[in-house]
């Protein structure tokens, strides 16, 4: 009797999970159909009426770099000054960034935190951070301090500062706190319990999560060129609304800009890899 009792409460139970999910899915497709069509009506024009022109700007980019292919590789060594200042936002960036997002890290890491009371205080703080998208708060730098790289290296820098307050957080809150225990019982300042007992752990995953953040701020430094920020990206916003007769630079630029992606991304790819499993034999 009793084993019947629990195959009827199981079977009861799955079926509640079922509708529960059917549920979720029939509210899901609901409000996915009516944001497409609240955002389809307040377009400029109608994503159905336009959907045949998706690809006309990509074949007359790709067309016209086809024609002038020999002026490509003159437009990619104009373009170069531009991407080294991308990447120097980019590595400006990161490196702030990085240095707050420990501080946040350190102020948020329960049993490491120097004041245990502005735990909450600097969790909130880096949700603030990577909460604002990098784009608006270079657009708001830039109305207060005009355009260039400046606007840029503050807003990656602040957002790049959240991001990694709370993935350092996680990995301190991971680490063993023998060696930390151990300085305090001899006597260690705070400083020094951090510096020689937490660091050491926690090294690898910090330069990691470093190179990978430096990777996505490249990609974010292009965009915000966009937007007056300065760097590759605004070499492009340029070549693009020239429109027709300036693809050919657009595309050299695409092609450059996509490069130097992959060849970071490849670089610190191995660097991370040599870091978290050290050198293969």
């Amino acid at each position: 009797m009793a084993l019947a009792e629990i195959q009827h409460d199981y079977l009861a139970l799955t079926r509640r999970r079922r509708l529960y999910g059917g549920l979720l899915v029939v509210i899901f497709v609901a409000m996915m159909v009516s944001g497409f069509r609240v955002a389809d009506a307040r377009n400029a024009g109608g994503f159905w009426q336009g959907l045949h022109q998706v690809g006309d700007f990509p074949a007359a980019l790709v067309s016209e770099a086809v024609q002038k292919s020999a002026n490509l590789p003159g437009h990619m060594i104009r373009a170069l000054p531009a991407l080294v200042e991308t990447l120097n936002i980019a590595l400006v960036a990161t490196l702030l960034g990085c240095i707050a997002g420990t501080a946040l890290s350190l102020a948020a890491t329960r049993g490491l935190a120097r004041w245990p009371r502005l735990v909450p205080v600097a969790r909130r703080v880096s949700d603030i951070c990577r909460a604002i998208p990098e784009i608006v708060i270079a657009l708001v730098l830039i109305f207060i301090l005009g355009g260039g790289p400046v606007p840029a290296v503050i807003a990656i820098a602040i957002h790049t500062a959240g991001a990694m307050g709370k993935l350092l957080s996680e990995v301190n809150e991971n680490v063993d706190l023998k060696p930390v225990e151990g300085l305090a019982s001899v006597g260690a300042t705070w400083s020094q319990r951090i510096w020689l007992g937490v660091f050491p752990q926690v090294a690898p995953n910090y330069l990691s999560y470093g190179l990978l953040r430096l990777e996505v701020n490249i990609r974010a430094s292009a965009i915000l060129g966009f937007v007056g920020a300065g760097g590759i990206g605004y070499e492009l916003r340029n070549a693009m609304t020239f429109g027709q007769g300036k693809f050919d630079q657009a595309a050299a630029i695409f092609l450059l800009l996509f490069m130097t992606i992959v060849v970071v991304d490849q670089i610190s790819g191995l660097a991370r890899n040599r870091l978290t499993h050290g050198a293969t034999a």
